[in-house]
């Protein structure tokens, strides 16, 4: 029997205890775990492996792949589930990540054989939360924390479809570290991916996060699965995001908007209408069109100038990059003549939802200047990047972007006179080119 100190936070090894780890850098997180000596006997013929040429290989995407009975969760996954994928699911406490695959497993059940494990709720209370979602009664449920046990279950039975809620209350007796720990994840995943491989199972494993924001346990966890998806949104707001970190079958810059009720988890099927208020005409407030993955998204972009009572004026920001905002209040400054520097500067996008395209540059920038000088936008939609010159650069998917615009019934649409060759239909709205910031505010003022 041989012990090793592990970190529990990146799964650096050593033989003596360091107050330090040297690999992540925390603090007191290396914690001794014994190791088993496998007494299993090594292989010593490779006759039974099965080599494959590529070409030889026929694979039907559409046999491959089925629903998971929500297109919005579909469109994360590129195209709905892979059979035989390993899914990790990640999120806050109460997000919704239970809920969410109790309603996937009630759907699946009427046509597959759904296992849905549960180590971190009893018979009752999972019975109690199924009856409040109406979830169907073919779901086959196992409450079970011991992973060796499970394994023999899921070799024997071979369900169809399985979920893991949660991967850190598993453990397996092959190691005398507690559950959650790094051996004992990194352990039972890669058991997981091997049932999942060897008999096609689609498995479904639900992670706990860390206060920073990541899957708690081993990096390598992220590694080993197919997909990771992350559920996104503010506890005390009714609306969730989810988006793919990794997908090996799909696209990784789609997301998915659920807003959760009563009965659980409901599609959003127009998210613009969403981030919008009926009263857009007031100062400080600037409207923009957002692309993720290939849904536009029109979004509204709230700021607030007020004098400041300090000597060093406040800047908050709710939604984009904070040091991006920076920049452009330095471009007001600069180049337009505004005087923020005795200003706090508040900037929020509605909904809680975060941007992180360059195309967002000139609402923000346009937001600030609204509010300084108590003027309201209008019925405008701002596109466009900013650079530190004043200049409006091009940006992708224009044309994409004044669809949703005019679909939503706006009148004007700003964009860089760079893309004003790319737009073939003006759909009967005014479609606007310009260079420079200054030109934009000219006319809007």
């Amino acid at each position: 029997m041989k012990s090793m100190y592990v970190c529990q936070e990146c799964g650096y090894k050593t033989t003596k205890w360091l107050g330090k780890c040297p690999e992540c850098g925390k603090w007191n997180s290396l914690i001794e775990e014994v190791i088993e000596k496998n007494n299993k006997q090594r292989l010593n013929s490779f006759d039974k492996l099965d080599v494959y040429k590529i070409d030889n290989i026929t694979v039907d995407i559409q046999e491959d792949r089925f629903s998971s009975g929500f297109l919005e969760l579909d469109r994360v996954l590129g195209g709905g589930f892979v059979k035989g994928s390993l899914v990790l699911i990640g999120g806050e406490p109460g997000i919704g990540k239970s809920t969410l695959l109790l309603q996937v497993a009630s759907i699946l059940a009427n046509n597959k054989d759904v296992l849905y494990i549960s180590g971190e709720e009893g018979i009752n209370q999972l019975r109690l939360r199924a009856k409040r979602l109406n979830a169907s009664e073919k779901i086959n449920v196992l409450t079970e924390t011991n992973f060796d046990i499970i394994e023999q279950y899921l070799e024997a039975k071979k369900p169809e479809f399985i979920i893991i809620d949660s991967i850190q209350t598993m453990f397996s007796s092959d190691f005398s570290s507690a559950p959650g720990s790094v051996s004992q994840v990194r352990e039972i995943t890669l058991r997981l991916m091997r049932i999942a491989k060897k008999y096609n199972i689609t498995t479904v494993i639900v992670g706990h996060v860390t206060k920073d924001g990541l899957i708690a346990g081993p990096r390598v966890l992220e590694h080993m699965v197919d997909c990771v998806l992350y559920f996104e949104g503010e506890r005390f707001n009714t609306f969730r995001i989810i988006r793919a970190y990794k997908n090996r079958f799909g696209p990784t810059n789609e997301l998915g908007i659920f807003e959760m009720s009563d009965n659980g988890l409901l599609e959003i099927d127009d998210a613009s209408r969403l981030f919008l208020d009926d009263n857009i005409n007031s100062e400080g407030r600037a409207i923009f069109v957002g692309i993720e993955g290939t849904r536009p998204l029109v979004l509204e972009i709230q700021a607030l100038t007020s004098t400041t009572q300090f000597g060093t004026p406040r800047r908050t920001v709710t939604g984009v990059d904070y040091n991006r905002c920076m920049m452009l209040c330095a471009v007001l400054e600069k180049k337009i003549g505004i005087p923020l520097g005795l200003q706090d500067i508040y900037i929020n996008v509605i909904g809680g939802f975060k941007i992180s395209e360059t195309a967002a540059d000139l609402a923000i920038i346009s937001s600030i200047a609204s509010s300084y000088k108590n003027i309201p936008i209008g019925n405008i939609v701002l596109i466009g990047e900013v650079g530190l010159g004043g200049e409006i650069r091009g940006v992708s998917n224009v044309q994409r972007r004044i669809n949703e615009a005019k679909k939503l019934g706006f009148e004007t649409v700003i964009i860089p006179k760079k893309n004003i060759d790319s737009i073939k239909d003006t759909y009967n709205i005014q479609i606007i080119g310009m260079n420079y910031v200054s030109e934009v505010l000219n006319y809007i003022f």
